[in-house]
Formats: structure tokens, sequence, C-alpha cells
């Protein structure tokens, strides 16, 4: 069971790095830059999306969604969470220090960012024919063509 929730935590702290990474440009780099802030936020969130879209594509292809989409799900929200409510720390702020609402701006950006990289992963699987169910289709077709008729005697 342990052996599970090692990706998912894996995961999860890549995904906090990379806000951290962000953090860290924004704070030696752009500390009184709104404009560059801004960009290296999305950015951020953009990079959180392809890392995500990457991992779907790989999982897609080995294992069937309901095994992979959870570990993801959990994944992703715990690296949120890790971004939402440490990150801040990072930049030597507070989680609420800008308000509610950037508070919950982070994390619709995040869960967005989140969710269309999820998709575009998977169905880039899909189109490319290389998602678990669409190989499980060609291997039974395969099988099923290269093995011979059945001779019905009457």
């Amino acid at each position: 069971m342990r052996q599970r929730w090692v990706p998912v935590a894996v995961l999860a702290a890549g995904l906090f790095a990379i806000n951290v990474i962000a953090r860290l440009v924004i704070r030696i780099g752009f500390a009184d830059n709104e404009t560059a802030e801004g960009r290296v936020s999305i950015i951020m969130f953009a990079a959180i999306g392809i890392v995500l879209a990457v991992v779907t594509f790989i999982r897609a292809q080995r294992v069937p969604p309901s095994s992979w989409l959870p570990e993801l799900a959990a994944a992703a929200i715990g690296g949120m969470l890790l971004t939402i409510l440490v990150g801040p720390f990072v930049s030597g702020d507070t989680p609420f220090s800008a308000g509610a609402g950037n508070f919950f701006s982070q994390v619709w950006l995040y869960s967005g960012f989140a969710i269309v990289g999820t998709l575009l992963g998977y169905w880039i699987a899909t189109m490319l024919g290389r998602d678990y169910r669409s190989r499980s289709l060609q291997a039974f077709a395969k099988a099923r063509t290269t093995r011979p008729r059945r001779v019905v005697r009457r």
C-alpha cells in the first residue's frame, strides 16, 4: 500500500518544486515588477499543466484511467495545497496576505491548468491510439484476425 503513494508524493513534491522555483525567481529577479510577477506565475501554472500532461500521457499508455486518475488527482491536489498554503512562506508572505480574492484566484488557476493539462495528455494519448483501451482493442483485433477460422461440419 505504501508503494502506491510514493509516486503520488513525488509528483506532488515536483509540482510544489515548480512553484518554489517560480517564487524564488520572482523574489530574486522581479521583486517590484507586477507585470513580470504575473508572467512568471502564468509560466509556472503552464509548467504545472505540461508536467501533468506528460505524466498523464505516460500513465494512460500503461494502465486504465481508473488506476491513474485518482493518483494523479491526489498528487495535483497535494501539490496545490502545498503551493497555496506553504508556497507563500518561500516569498516571505502568508497565504492570505494578498487577500482572499488572490488566494482563491490561485486555487482556480491551479485547478484549471491541472485539469486542462491532464485532459490534453489523455486526449493526445487517445488521439494517437496509445491509451490503454485503444491498445487493448488493437491487441484483441490482432488476435482475432490471426486465429484460423473454425470449420463447421454439417
